[in-house]
């Protein structure tokens, strides 16, 4: 596959840098801001080698990884009383983890197809 053909993979983008840059505008703690950032650094880089590399497989499985990382943060990091990056976590781990989802069942069928039309 050519470089930047997965505009999906640009959802993921920008939930990592919103998640790396919540605590902001967000009402935190210090076990939320450094959770967040972390995570949101790691999504926003993943995102970008999923767009320059859209042939890594694994890729799509750690994005949805990922998000469901987002989702237990809150309560792993012991943020969940701290509501609005809470919330904050578990919206961005949604979204991340239902586009790494699509975009892993995707691209398993497109690689099914291109082996099947190969033998």
């Amino acid at each position: 596959m050519k470089r930047w053909t997965h505009p999906q993979d640009a959802v993921p983008l920008i939930a990592g840098i919103y998640a790396a840059l919540s605590p902001m505008w967000t009402t935190t703690t210090n076990r939320a801001t450094t959770t967040m950032v972390v995570l949101g650094v790691i999504t926003a880089l993943v995102a970008i080698a999923e767009l320059v590399r859209p042939d890594m497989i694994p890729l799509e499985g750690l994005t949805a990884l990922i998000g469901v990382a987002f989702i237990v943060a809150p309560w792993v990091m012991g943020f969940s009383d701290t509501r609005p990056m809470a919330w904050t976590a578990w919206i961005i781990g949604a979204v991340t983890l239902i586009v790494g989802a699509a975009d892993l069942q995707v691209t398993r069928m497109h690689h099914r197809d291109t082996t099947a039309t190969s033998h």
